[in-house]
């Protein structure tokens, strides 16, 4: 008799209960596909107050160019695509290292509960599994993480991190402080007309502050990390090995008295945003041998020190910080100009967009830390101040430090030639956020007509910064919620008591103004005068009345192919002011008008 496989005498039943239960585990098994990242995450003053961790432990830029002895701070990230019930464990290895060197990865001192540092990692990863390193002699060290999940997918993700010794200015100097100014090769030269080349020298020298002490060495100089096992070159090292102290007295001529050693490694400079150096000069200046970073955690490192340095503070609870992912990848260069880091960037330096990874809009994507920028704007190391051309070809000049702002937020649409020549569809419309043009009182859909324009892009200095980055006192409820790098003129507290920033508009408007919805005419006709945005806010429900399906308000617009040309034209204008978003504060004559010339074009008297 032959010998059949067991399969061939299983019974029937049997394979029902099989086939049902590969049914009901196949989605699971089909979810073969993890996603995620391996970061090095930033350590700054902000995370180790708010974490309650050890007041001795060692910050971080969370670049991969760390200093011997200093922490490397290991981050598996997984897409919260899946729960966090759903993550086996992640496999952690150190594949590769100097060959004498001793450093084992180990437990990081953050543990399980602290969060990603990037607000927009807190928003589409989960914390898979953390380690730390801390390299102990110079060179490559190659680290794997491998997540499971509990379905038995698996991802694979490695990195790099390059240790190294702090060499200094003179050093960076040899390379990059020459050639043509505007290139690589003349940064140093640049970067020592900053603030950021001055800083310690002001400081120990009593023209920074009136409370210059120690404690500012950690960010003022090269290097500083007082940890034992941290023996680099860094400024309290050469310290230490020649006797220097701190001065008890911050006095002119302090500087000058400072040994050439330790202003080799004094101010803000190269490496404290680069990493240390030493690698790199070693291997003939192999770039991929010293850090350059569009994470935020590079500038946050130092700026993220409250109540003094409150900048990462302001910029977390900022639009900018969670600016969507969506456009970025690669096929989408014609988005990340405006929304991510890198495209940013290269768009301000007029260069081809090649880099289209994923990085929020940051620090470093409206500041030039080297200080290659307008010469009336030093002080603040903004990319550019040069005017800006809207897409129906208005150009906006004297806009100061808010020219910068415009390059993205306008509406990337001439509206005269779109309007006529485009079918509704979902995606009608101008690019979200116009502010650029309505301020300028601009590129609405205007009927044809001569429109009013109000006078607030004229009458301040710095435009868009003018009113959005405002200070805001450290006593105020809005502080860190409105104002500065949370570029927000508005903030609505737990109860929804809502703060708005007026103090930019008392100076035309009066003292007496508390709000932005101020009463001032009866824009919308209905007999009544209230606060300026409920007027608008009544014009713009009385338009997308009019518009499909009519009977009643909208807070949005379903636009498709049967939508006419009229209700396309009104649906422009209405998409135009509802976009911008102040409800007329940035134009209320242009506002008003457009809304009013859209009403009257679908047959309506406004206020009726």
């Amino acid at each position: 008799m032959q010998n059949y496989p067991s399969y061939r005498r299983t019974p029937l039943g049997l394979w029902a209960v099989v086939l049902l239960m590969w049914a009901v585990l196949a989605p699971v098994q089909a979810q073969t596909t993890l996603q995620g990242q391996l970061v090095l995450r930033p350590l700054s003053n902000d995370d180790i107050a708010a974490y309650t961790l050890p007041a001795s432990t060692q910050r971080s830029g969370g670049l991969s160019t760390v200093g011997l002895g200093q922490p490397a701070y290991l981050e598996a990230q997984v897409s919260n695509s899946i729960a966090a019930k759903d993550i086996a464990g992640v496999d952690w290895a150190l594949t590769s290292k100097p060959s004498s060197s001793k450093a084992t990865l180990v437990d990081d001192p953050l543990g399980p509960k602290v969060p990603s540092f990037e607000p927009a990692d807190q928003a589409a990863f989960l914390v898979a599994g953390r380690k730390m390193l801390r390299p102990d002699v110079a060179g490559i060290y190659k680290v794997m993480a491998t997540i499971t999940a509990s379905n038995g997918a698996t991802l694979t993700e490695t990195t790099m991190i390059t240790a190294a010794t702090y060499v200094g200015i003179q050093t960076c100097a040899r390379c990059h402080g020459g050639g043509p100014a505007g290139t690589d090769w003349s940064m140093a030269q640049s970067w020592s007309k900053t603030s950021h080349s001055t800083i310690f020298k002001d400081g120990i020298n009593g023209v920074a502050s009136d409370h210059y002490a120690v404690s500012c060495l950690g960010c003022h100089t090269v290097g500083y990390d007082t940890d034992p096992a941290a023996a680099n070159g860094g400024f309290d090292d050469v310290a230490k090995q020649l006797n220097w102290t701190f001065p008890a007295t911050m006095a002119p001529g302090n500087w000058d008295a400072l040994p050439d050693a330790l202003k080799n490694v004094g101010n803000i400079q190269c490496e404290n945003c680069h990493g240390p150096g030493s690698t790199h000069v070693a291997n003939g200046g192999d770039p991929r041998l010293i850090s350059i970073s569009y994470a935020s955690g590079d500038c946050g490192q130092c700026h993220g020190a409250m109540s003094h340095h409150f900048k990462m503070g302001e910029w977390v609870n900022s639009g900018h910080a969670v600016t969507t992912r969506d456009p970025s990848g690669p096929g989408r260069e014609g988005c990340v100009g405006c929304h991510t880091a890198g495209g940013f960037i290269a768009k301000m330096k007029g260069q081809q967009i090649v880099n289209t990874d994923y990085n929020a809009i940051n620090c470093q994507t409206c500041h030039d830390p080297h200080g290659r920028t307008s010469p009336d704007n030093t002080a603040h190391l903004v990319r550019s101040v040069n005017p800006v051309t809207l897409a129906d070809g208005t150009v906006i000049q004297n806009a100061g430090a808010g020219a910068l702002c415009m390059n993205c937020h306008q509406s990337r649409r001439n509206a005269a030639q779109y309007v006529a020549t485009t079918a509704g569809n979902s995606h009608y419309g101008p690019h979200s956020g116009p502010q650029a043009d309505m301020l300028a009182g601009t590129n609405g859909f205007t009927y044809g007509l001569s429109l009013p324009s109000s006078a607030h892009g004229d009458v301040t200095e710095d435009s868009c910064v003018h009113c959005h980055m405002q200070v805001v006192d450290a006593t105020d409820a809005a502080f860190t919620h409105a104002g500065g790098h949370t570029f927000r003129a508005s903030w609505a507290d737990t109860n929804n008591a809502k703060h708005d920033l007026v103090k930019a508009c008392q100076g035309c408007h009066g003292p007496d103004i508390t709000s932005f919805d101020f009463p001032l005419i009866d824009y919308d006709e209905d007999g009544k005068i209230e606060g300026v945005q409920t007027e608008v806010q009544h014009l713009l429900d009385q338009l997308s009345t009019l518009l499909p399906p009519a009977g009643k308000p909208k807070t949005s617009l379903a636009i498709d192919s049967t939508w006419t040309q009229p209700q396309l034209q009104a649906a422009y204008n209405w998409l135009f002011v509802q976009s911008d978003g102040s409800r007329g504060v940035h134009n209320m004559a242009y506002t008003v008008a457009l809304l009013k010339a859209s009403i009257t074009n679908l047959g309506h008297t406004p206020g009726k």
